[in-house]
This record gives C-alpha cells, sequence and structure tokens, in this order.
C-alpha cells in the first residue's frame, strides 16, 4: 500500500498500523468518575451497533475534503469506499482486511487483529486492556474520548466524537506520529442497515485496458 493512500485510509482503519517512526506518547490525564461513566456509556453505545451505514467527509492535515460511504457489520465486517473520482476502498470479510489502491490496481491484505481496526469490529468492545483512555472532554451538546494504543502509544491517537443526546458517534480524529491531525465526520447514519451476504467479500474491480487503433 502507498504512503498517499495509507494516510488517506488511517483515520478510517482507526490507526491502522503506520509506517512512520513513533513519536513521543501524549501525555494522560487521571480519570474522574464522571470521565468514566462517559467511556462506559460509550462502550454500552459501541456494542449496541449491529449495523450500521453512513456517508462521510474525511478533511486531511492538508484541507483536501474527500467524501464516501463507510458501512460496518459487527463482530468482524466493515467496507469504506470513497467517491469518485478516487477508486480506493477498503473492505474487512471479518478475517482479512484488504486495501485496493485504484491508481496502482493493487490489493494487499492483513489479518484483521494486526491492526485497529479490530478495536471496532470485535464482538465485545472494550475501551480498556489493548486501548488507553487518555482524556475525556464535555463540549456542549458533544463529548469527546481520546485514546491510544497501550503497547505503542507512539503511534498515534484516536478521538471519538459523540452527540450528547441522543448518544451517538458523529465524527473520529485522528492524530498521527507526526502530529498531523485527520477528521472524519459521519453524515445521517442509520443502524439496523440489511447488506446484501456477499457486500463484504473483496472483489477485484474490472482492471483498465489501453485500447489501441
Amino acid at each position: 500500500m502507498t504512503t498517499v493512500l495509507r494516510r488517506i485510509l488511517a483515520p478510517l482503519l482507526l490507526l491502522a498500523a503506520l509506517a512512520a517512526p513513533a513519536a513521543a506518547a501524549p501525555r494522560s490525564h487521571p480519570l474522574t468518575a464522571e470521565d468514566r461513566a462517559v467511556v462506559s456509556e460509550a462502550e454500552q453505545y459501541l456494542n449496541g451497533i449491529r449495523t450500521l451505514q453512513s456517508k462521510f467527509i474525511q478533511v486531511g492535515p492538508d484541507g483536501r475534503q474527500l467524501g464516501g460511504t463507510f458501512s460496518l457489520s459487527r463482530p468482524g465486517r466493515m467496507r469504506l469506499e470513497y467517491d469518485p473520482p478516487v477508486k480506493d476502498f477498503v473492505v474487512a470479510d471479518g478475517t482479512i482486511l484488504t486495501y485496493w489502491d485504484g491508481e496502482m490496481e493493487q490489493q494487499s491484505s492483513t489479518p484483521i487483529g494486526s491492526t485497529l481496526a479490530a478495536f471496532i469490529l470485535r464482538p465485545d468492545i472494550r475501551l480498556s486492556g489493548d486501548v488507553t483512555v487518555t482524556n475525556v472532554f464535555r463540549g456542549q451538546g458533544a463529548v469527546e474520548v481520546t485514546l491510544l494504543e497501550t503497547k505503542d502509544p507512539g503511534k498515534g491517537t484516536l478521538t471519538l466524537v459523540f452527540e450528547d443526546r441522543p448518544f451517538q458517534l458523529r465524527k473520529w480524529r485522528v492524530v498521527d506520529p507526526q502530529g498531523l491531525t485527520t477528521e472524519v465526520a459521519l453524515l445521517n447514519p442509520k443502524a439496523g442497515v440489511q447488506f446484501a451476504s456477499d457486500f463484504f467479500y473483496f472483489r477485484e474491480p474490472a482492471r483498465r485496458r489501453d485500447i489501441f487503433k
């Protein structure tokens, strides 16, 4: 997978392993009882999602915006596709996470468990253990939960942003090891979506064919 594709997809793969060197870990703040209650509510909400589909807008560190569709079927399956002209997509079939680089017309695959994409795909989501919550922030109408990978805190941070009434995921923000921020906002997410049985299986798109006259 190319560096450009890796940077585009990392926010939607929830801190999938990056090729960049690790930076110093961000400082965490002791969680209060109120913070822990928010974390527990976030866990309960995430575990309550079985299927979900949403349009999204992704804003990169350079201000570039990309749109697309994010689909989720827990446990184990997800698919994300960017709107044209971007042809890249990612699909997880329950075991393997496959990246398609539309420009290079190449695929690369990795076990789901080797990335933190597994965090949102696992049957039982816990914001503890292999992930550590470093901060909980309450703003007007929203709460933010920031976490990192416990065993490799220099890999970057992921902040989940929830609307508080009703409590639901609205966006996430990734800060990579270089301190660059990418934010993804969900637009009118819908839960309880029915997907075709083969929707989360990788199929290689038809390759371009040059026509010589």
